[in-house]
């Protein structure tokens, strides 16, 4: 026969899920600030290499 399985519920609260969107939301924007620069400046570069 197959185990049975046992799920405990925890409470929830909206603050604790907000705290970690608003830290998903910091890192996506850091994220978003480096890679935007990167591209600026590998396409001034191949610019300067090939233009």
């Amino acid at each position: 026969m197959a185990e049975q399985q046992t799920y405990e519920f925890v409470e929830v609260k909206a603050s604790d899920i907000l705290a970690e969107r608003q830290r998903e939301w910091a890192g996506f924007t850091t994220f978003l600030t480096w890679a935007v620069g990167a591209i600026a400046t590998l396409l001034v570069l191949i610019y300067l290499i090939w233009g």
